[in-house]
């Protein structure tokens, strides 16, 4: 009868083991799953209610729609209206000039010629971004020989850098971090050490977020290995 109580136990007591063990791994794939989605919710709205909020005390009391009724998102709209104005007239030249007037005066004062310099070129940094993409995703060996790193082609090297290298088949390649691909490092590399990879952009970029936990689920173009070759059977 002991020896049954003592298995009756043992049994609950893996039985409770496996029920907390499912209950987290159910916990921890939930959180994967819900975390970025209401981490993107909460900076949306964030980000909209903060613009709301900025845009609708510079809207003067009996244009300010928002007095009459909340409309979620208005002072945004008014931003992206007030923002495509400015860039319709940024393109006519007497604008431009009077941009560049402008420009020219906050040049002549220090602490505010700093701050616009500075903003200005984080603009057009984001902007040129915006209209450039990489070419492909790779792979190259980093940070020694026998072991690979994803890396993004950007373009063929050019100038200086092609002339003074002493070769012509340079790549510029872009090594990002894990698990912030925004900051890396910036190679040029031959093209005959850079092994391109089938998989989108995209898709390489969640590989590097993950640290590898989402895995591309096939290989498109990749034509398939040959077998090994058989091992020839040992002498007698």
């Amino acid at each position: 009868m002991t020896q049954r109580g003592g298995d009756h136990d043992l049994n609950d007591d893996r039985h409770g083991a496996s029920f907390w063990g499912r209950w987290r791994g159910n916990f921890l794939t939930g959180l994967v799953v819900v975390a970025p989605l209401y981490l993107t919710v909460w900076l949306t709205w964030s980000f909209v209610s903060l613009i709301d909020d900025k845009v609708a005390r510079l809207i003067p009391s009996g244009y300010n729609l928002q007095e009459y009724i909340n409309i979620p998102g208005y002072g945004l709209l008014v931003f992206a209206l007030f923002t495509a104005l400015m860039g319709a007239l940024a393109k006519n030249f007497f604008a431009a000039k009077l941009i560049g007037f402008g420009e020219a005066l906050l040049d002549r004062l220090p602490i505010v010629r700093s701050l616009y310099n500075g903003i200005k070129q984080i603009a057009e940094t984001v902007l040129v971004q915006s209209k450039t993409s990489f070419k492909k995703a790779c792979l190259i060996e980093y940070p020694r020989k026998g072991l690979y790193a994803i890396a993004f082609i950007s373009t063929s090297a050019r100038g200086e850098v092609l002339t003074k290298s002493g070769r012509d088949d340079l790549l510029s390649v872009f090594l990002p971090t894990t698990p912030n691909p925004t900051s890396g490092f910036l190679l040029f590399v031959p093209r005959a050490d850079v092994i391109e990879l089938d998989m989108t952009i995209e898709e390489a970029a969640k590989l590097i977020i993950s640290a590898g936990l989402v895995t591309p689920d096939e290989v498109r173009k990749t034509p398939a290995r040959k077998p090994a070759r058989p091992l020839a059977p040992a002498a007698e």
